[in-house]
């Protein structure tokens, strides 16, 4: 296998382990042919899965996006706005994503919940209440969700777009919201104390998010008044949505930015269009509306370009621990913008084989033949993760860590 190179921009990622092979017997398998493959990334590819919601629950036939998404993903983002959630009081839709998690987990794909708090898709019926009803009710919606998932959902959204939560009036309804109210009343950093704290009441070794769009200064102080008041989290989400074009050199300075308070960056929402750009001049995206949203040829190559870019930039960043794609097909994406890695007839574009040359080829090591030495041993060199190797019928299983290391690994049948 290939050693790491010092000077690749993505040796940070990569390991080198002296693997000893146990036989059946427990005894080093020496000078025998062995199958090393890689089962997993450390780093986490991430991606929507609401899509697959209903397949997960039988509801829906969806096996080709279905193969689709686990070709390249191995973190899943489930819903939880509250007004979608739980647009009924007392009627949470629990069991079914409860169901969705246990899908992805049984294919090896990790699940995050989006989101714990937020003012947007909201739960109407919390509105009339008064705000000290509200906050008992969203303390205990943050407990009920963190507890009926642990096991299932190990990371969190806690709590989304704190900075404009105190000023938002957008309301479709023309309502005020009943989150944003609590907000104005108990001030940004008690709000992300509340969400924290009760999410991790629920779930010690849980790990949470802050999470926004707005990139400004506003957000890095946000963070540090966070952290000064000794909120712990556990990595900074940065949104990117990109309808008005792919942000380039700007991405490695938000990652120098928000990794300054040595915490994982997690761009957490990650959108690039197919098809015609948004204007540059709108400032609220879901003010922008059309009839409908192509993907054209020339948009798809742009895309597979830019996508390629994105991911190189910033898997080559180190502080950043994970990306998350907004949305695998362009059938019902966000404000109908050609989004997708697959068109809405289910067919691929570019940008998702160039993605899948990335994840599951140059940063990848397919099944791979070799053979130990005299003591049992066989260099392995790779992005960080999960592995197996084999010999005829039996396997076994270690995991590489980036820099150099050793293992023993014992077969069994």
């Amino acid at each position: 296998m290939t050693p790491t190179d010092p000077a690749s921009p993505v040796a940070h990622r990569r390991g080198e382990a002296d693997v000893t092979v146990l036989g059946v017997d427990g005894e080093p398998l020496a000078n025998t042919e062995v199958v090393i493959e890689q089962t997993g990334h450390e780093f986490a590819f991430g991606c929507i899965g609401f899509d697959l919601i209903d397949h997960a629950n039988g509801t829906a036939d969806e096996r080709h996006l279905a193969a689709d998404w686990l070709g390249l993903f191995n973190l899943a983002v489930l819903p939880f706005y509250w007004g979608m959630f739980e647009p009924e009081r007392g009627k949470p839709d629990t069991a079914r994503l409860q169901q969705a998690a246990r899908w992805f987990g049984e294919r090896g794909v990790r699940v995050k919940g989006h989101p714990l708090v937020w003012h947007t898709v909201k739960a109407a019926w919390l509105d009339q209440l008064p705000t000290e009803e509200v906050e008992r009710l969203v303390r205990e919606r943050v407990r009920r969700e963190v507890r009926d998932f642990a096991g299932l959902i190990d990371e969190w959204d806690a709590i989304n777009e704190v900075v404009i939560m105190p000023d938002f009036v957008n309301e479709p309804d023309g309502v005020p919201n009943a989150v944003s109210r609590l907000a104005r009343e108990l001030g940004r950093v008690e709000m992300v104390r509340l969400a924290v704290d009760e999410a991790r009441a629920s779930d010690p070794g849980v790990r949470l998010l802050l999470n926004d769009f707005d990139l400004s200064v506003d957000y890095e102080r946000l963070i540090e008044q966070v952290l000064e008041a000794g909120v712990r989290l556990d990595a900074i989400g940065v949104q990117t949505h990109m309808h008005q074009g792919f942000r380039g050199a700007q991405l490695l300075e938000l990652a120098d930015r928000f990794g300054r308070f040595g915490l994982p960056v997690h761009f957490t929402e990650t959108t690039i269009l197919s098809g015609d750009l948004m204007p540059a001049d709108v400032v609220d995206l879901n003010d922008y509306v059309v009839d409908e949203w192509p993907s054209t040829p020339d948009g798809e190559a742009r895309q597979a370009r830019e996508l390629e870019q994105h991911y190189r930039m910033l898997v080559g960043h180190p502080n950043v621990a994970s990306i998350t794609y907004w949305g695998i097909t362009d059938r019902g994406a966000w404000l109908g913008a050609p989004v997708g890695l697959v068109r809405a007839d289910g067919r691929r574009k570019p940008g998702y084989e160039a993605l899948r040359r990335l994840i599951k080829g140059e940063w990848w090591v397919a099944p791979t033949a070799v053979r130990t030495d005299e003591a049992g041993r066989v260099r392995v060199a790779g992005f960080a993760g999960d592995y197996r190797v084999s010999a005829g019928d039996a396997r076994g299983a270690f995991s590489l860590s980036t820099g150099s290391s050793s293992a023993r690994v014992a077969l069994a049948p």
